[in-house]
């Protein structure tokens, strides 16, 4: 029997964008199950993250138009990352695979064909790796390279150049469901699952309509999450510079002291004054970086839902 297939799509006002994609996703599942590789009972689910625009109207739509499409409304908006979770998680018990992607068209939706294949051949998840990054400005492309060595330095086990566009099976997604963290940091969480993986490589396009809903502000938050989620290397390095200041500072005084004995004192405010903005500014960073982390457990220990669903459409009962 062939497998069931969900395509799980997170949007945030993509009414520009969806009725071009969505006819894309459906085209997709239909040649999949014409090729017997999926079953029929595939879907193409939308999760719509309290967009303030009609794209709940045009998932309404869609659904209605053909059983193909599945939609999930969520209450409140609560981010990109939550949004894909409560997609993954809302349909884990429905399908024996999901293909996380994104709704404005970036993504190449052939390189689905490849995952599934790989999923056939026994891979558990299968991560959707971007073979060059010649859609990017220099200044992203080079940020973005930064970003994934700076991960890796601090210890965290992700894939590079890959985004949330990946293929999990329901094995996967049981084993995804331990996980409860509300900080929720996906490419992070996968790697560390365990199971059989493989790479599926493709080229990432331009955005087929509308406008990015990532704009650098949240590309920066989505960083500091990977960073203090997966790593304490800040904080010891935190206690390094402590140290190391200390020990100058320890030397400093040695040599002042030095100094004021063979009668060799200079006066002056410039360097004192240096020295206390440097400090302060040292002190400043480490309490920044030390109220992330305290800022972490507060919103872990509240233990609030990560996401409230308010509608479903077109979602069968769970498989036995």
């Amino acid at each position: 029997m062939a497998p069931t297939l969900y395509l799980v799509i997170p949007c945030y006002n993509e009414e520009q964008v969806l009725p071009v994609t969505s006819k894309l996703f459906l085209d997709k599942i239909m040649s999949l199950v014409n090729a017997g590789k999926i079953a029929d009972t595939s879907r193409v689910c939308f999760i719509n993250d309290g967009s303030r625009d009609k794209t709940m109207d045009i998932i309404r739509s869609l659904c209605s138009e053909d059983e193909h499409f599945a939609g999930i409304s969520l209450a409140h908006n609560k981010g990109h990352q939550n949004a894909l979770i409560c997609g993954l998680m809302e349909v884990s018990d429905k399908c024996d695979m999901t293909i996380s992607m994104d709704c404005d068209g970036q993504d190449d939706i052939n390189a689905i064909d490849g995952m599934v294949d790989e999923y056939i051949k026994g891979a558990e998840i299968v991560f959707g790796v971007r073979s060059d990054r010649k859609t990017d400005t220099w200044f992203k492309r080079t940020t973005a390279q930064s970003y994934y060595k700076f991960l890796r330095f601090m210890g965290v086990d992700i894939i590079p150049d890959h985004a949330d566009y990946r293929l999990m099976s329901s094995r996967a997604l049981k084993a995804l469901a331990g996980y409860s963290e509300v900080n929720v940091f996906l490419r992070g969480i996968i790697p560390q699952l365990g199971f059989k993986t493989a790479i599926v490589y493709y080229s990432r396009a331009e955005r087929m309509a509308g406008s990015t809903h990532y704009p650098l502000k949240k590309m920066l938050s989505l960083a500091v999450d990977g960073i203090t989620s997966f790593s304490i290397k800040p904080l010891r390095m935190i206690t390094t510079l402590g140290m190391l200041i200390a020990i100058l500072s320890f030397i400093g005084i040695i040599y002042i002291i030095v100094g004021a004995i063979i009668g060799n004192t200079a006066e002056g405010w410039a360097s004192t004054t240096i020295l206390l903005c440097f400090l302060s500014g040292i002190q400043m960073v480490s309490l920044g970086v030390i109220g992330e982390y305290i800022g972490k457990i507060y919103m872990e220990t509240k233990r609030r839902p990560r996401y409230i669903v308010d509608e479903e459409i077109n979602l069968p009962e769970d498989k036995e």
